[in-house]
């Protein structure tokens, strides 16, 4: 073989790999970590995991000052792994919940269909306890716009409806010694740009030029009663 013919074989092997390397990383949906910001009470107090009253929904924003959060005590160990897919096929792994009882977990609550979020007017998405005559699921996040379902349980898996994908799992760090909560990133995939780009007037009328500004140093919980005027039940 000739010394160019050489090269050219080389060349062309490092972009056989090169490709295959990139496929092998587009089939994978890694973590996306943000700032951390830990999670207080109404008061500002640092919220322990322990207050978390069970099958509540609290509500934070994360990892921006307008993107809402399901934080959720479950009420029950969920410490079972989940092998779920985005849109786009990229696969992760959910690892479960956390705290002492392995019962909290925390996602986006920005619908992964078409978008419905809790406002401060009305909320269309919302963890519902029991089953109803439109949800023959109980323990759901359930979004009444179109009927997506998600088993918080298992990563947010669509469990009904035309959501293509779980809704995106916000990642918690627990401190055992405290029993403080933070969340310090997300999981699966975000809906940001979208969310930014369909709703970029409301959003700028309701949190003026912080639409994209980070969470920062604290994220506060409140309970989606007192958080919204008006949930939708479906």
């Amino acid at each position: 073989m000739q010394r160019r013919e050489f090269i050219r074989a080389c060349a062309a092997g490092l972009a056989a790999a090169g490709a295959a390397h990139g496929a092998q990383a587009a089939g994978e949906a890694t973590p996306r970590l943000y700032p951390r910001a830990r999670l207080v009470d109404a008061q500002g107090k640092p919220l322990r995991a322990a207050q978390l009253p069970a099958q509540r929904n609290l509500i934070f924003h994360y990892p921006y000052q307008s993107t809402p959060c399901f934080l959720l005590n479950l009420g029950r160990p969920v410490t079972g792994a989940a092998t779920l897919q985005t849109a786009d096929r990229r696969s992760y792994e959910w690892k479960g919940g956390v705290g002492a009882g392995r019962s909290i977990v925390a996602y986006s609550a920005i619908c992964a269909h078409q978008l419905a979020y809790p406002t401060r007017e009305i909320s269309f998405i919302s963890f519902r306890a029991e089953a109803s005559a439109r949800n023959k699921h109980a323990q759901v996040i359930h979004c009444c716009a179109e009927h997506s379902q998600y088993d918080p349980a298992a990563g947010a898996r669509v469990l009904a409806g035309p959501a293509p994908q779980p809704l995106a799992a916000i990642l918690l760090e627990h401190d055992a010694k405290t029993d403080q909560l933070s969340a310090v990133g997300t999981l699966g995939g975000e809906m940001f740009n979208q969310f930014f780009a369909k709703y970029e007037f409301k959003l700028a009328m309701e949190h003026g030029g912080a639409t994209r500004a980070a969470a920062g140093g604290e994220a506060r919980v409140t309970e989606l009663d007192h958080y919204c005027r008006q949930q939708v039940r479906c």
